[in-house]
């Protein structure tokens, strides 16, 4: 029982994916600042918000609000990390990748058959 999860633990997809989460724990963080203190001051300063939670925000007849800057910011938030990602982690990586070679594909099952059978036919004659 033990020996089944120890191999499941140590499998590579497993490892790469708990690997994967505290990078991109670690990385929204750092995007997060980025947002907070390059973006949200340029965007608040245009909207005369001191956040981009508190710009754009429409007022509701029951007395709710809704806030299209939160919306924005997340939105801008998800463009910068999925810029980043790409850029710093995928383009590279698929620049690294070497192209496989492609393999000759031979006869195919019925072409052997095909030959044999004429092979055959003649041997018989």
């Amino acid at each position: 029982m033990f020996k089944g999860f120890k191999e499941f633990l140590l499998r590579g997809n497993v490892v790469d994916l708990a690997v994967a989460v505290v990078i991109g724990a670690a990385f929204n963080a750092v995007v997060q600042k980025v947002v907070d203190s390059l973006i949200t001051p340029v965007i608040g300063m245009v909207f005369q918000a001191d956040s981009l939670d508190t710009a754009l925000m429409i007022a509701l007849p029951g007395g709710g609000a809704i806030g299209l800057g939160a919306v924005i910011g997340a939105l801008l938030n998800f463009v910068i990390v999925a810029a980043v990602v790409y850029f710093a982690f995928v383009l590279p990586m698929n620049k690294l990748r070497k192209p496989e070679p492609e393999v000759e594909a031979g006869p195919s099952q019925e072409e052997l058959l095909a030959e044999i059978r004429d092979l055959l036919r003649t041997q018989q004659r």
